[in-house]
């Protein structure tokens, strides 16, 4: 019984060596120095790994010529935001020849620096100006001439109210609407909100292409990117004065196929939304493998936007790797979309890594040959060799288990 689990173990032994011959590109990991680096994938990565970057491996040599694996863990530079109510009363509302006051008083001075507005009406365009006091005798204006707009119909329902502004610490805040007839303040909120910095990589296109469809009554933005890359925001720019409102959706795409009557593409979607000259234009989705982009803009029975500009971002990613032998030679493996997620301790033990870690610096792409070993030379350079020992282990364990049979039998 013995020899069999040990037969067993070295068939896995040689199945998981062969494995390391299966990547189709390595990159040197340089200047190692610690038992915990960080390394930064390169754009150029991401259209040869497999999609869910179940594929990437860290894999080195010792001096002994020993391969060891070193374990590691994705960070995405994910955006971050902490939003504090702040408990308030509304102790005024009052009414002037010029529109409606409203005066709020918070509990105590702290900072906020966003007003949520809620109006019992649902489509108005307002002009309004927000003041901050210490005592309701001197006020001081923060924002003013700032304009929300809501807009519900059958075919839309669209609100900007928030009232956003640097941060302020005053006891009391005073709102003015330009409107008596209809600004019936149904409820507000009031936040102090606090966006971390947002490590986003801008990718660069290689080509932007703009069409005007009158059947659909739609503009059509075509952003082809260098590579496939993850993204994971877009925000866009128009050169147009005025105003506008419109509905956008965005798709990218996935096949493509040819018929006798040419190419045809398959799109699916990313992110949708709604651009208008109240707000900044930035979209954001989940992070997404893309190359090429296409954003659809209804027009209705407006005259097209003029486009400006597509900025398009993705999340950086970053390897968290520990280097239990820092002295050995080490290389990022990727390029075999049949591996599985590696399963390691640390993806459990996250907040024991460090804080501050040290990048490193990434050799070039290198193409492996498949013939030869990725990092050390394979056991059997043949493959043919290594079925014909398959085979004979296959009849070893096959000869053991008759033996056994026939010993129970004489038993």
């Amino acid at each position: 019984m013995k020899i069999k689990i040990g037969i067993l173990l070295f068939i896995t032994s040689l199945v998981s060596f062969a494995q390391t011959n299966d990547f189709l590109y390595k990159r040197e990991l340089k200047e190692i120095q610690n038992q915990w680096h960080k390394v930064i994938l390169p754009n150029e990565l991401f259209s040869k790994a497999s999609a869910d970057l179940s594929d990437i491996r860290i894999l080195g040599v010792t001096a002994k010529k020993d391969t060891i694996e070193a374990p590691y863990i994705i960070n995405l530079s994910k955006e971050k935001t902490d939003v504090k109510k702040v408990n308030f009363d509304i102790i005024n509302q009052s009414l002037t020849k010029k529109g409606r006051y409203f005066t709020f008083e918070t509990d105590i001075e702290e900072s906020i620096n966003q007003i949520n507005l809620d109006f019992v009406d649902k489509n108005f365009d307002w002009r309004v100006k927000l003041e901050a006091s210490h005592d309701q005798q001197k006020w001081y204006a923060i924002l003013d001439n700032y304009r929300i707009v809501s807009i519900q119909n059958s075919r839309t329902d669209y609100t900007y109210s928030k009232l956003n502004f640097p941060d302020s610490k005053y006891k009391y805040y005073r709102v003015f609407v330009n409107n008596r007839a209809k600004s019936y303040l149904k409820k507000a909120t009031i936040h102090l909100k606090k966006e971390h910095t947002l490590k986003y990589q801008e990718y660069t296109s290689s080509k932007t292409v703009i069409s005007e469809s009158k059947k659909d009554k739609e503009t059509r933005i075509d952003i082809t990117l260098d590579t496939k890359v993850p993204v994971s925001a877009i925000k866009l720019q128009f050169k147009d004065q005025f105003d506008y409102y419109r509905p956008l959706h965005i798709e990218y795409l996935t096949d493509s196929i040819q018929t006798e009557k040419g190419w045809k593409y398959q799109y699916h979607s990313l992110t949708s939304g709604i651009i208008s000259s109240f707000e900044g234009n930035e979209f954001t989705c989940s992070s997404t493998l893309v190359q090429k982009i296409r954003i659809r803009i209804q027009n209705h029975d407006n005259q097209p936007l003029q486009f400006d500009t597509a900025q398009v971002n993705g999340y950086i990613h970053e390897l968290y790797a520990r280097f239990t032998k820092p002295k050995a030679s080490y290389f990022l493996m990727y390029g075999n979309p049949n591996m599985s997620k590696p399963q390691y301790d640390i993806n459990y033990l996250a907040k024991n890594i460090p804080t501050t870690l040290i990048t490193l610096q990434l050799g070039s792409e290198q193409l492996i040959d498949r013939t030869e070993a990725t990092i050390v030379n394979p056991l059997f350079s043949n493959k043919n060799w290594l079925w014909a020992t398959m085979a004979i282990l296959i009849f070893i364990l096959g000869w053991f288990s008759l033996s056994m049979i026939r010993n129970k039998e004489t038993v």
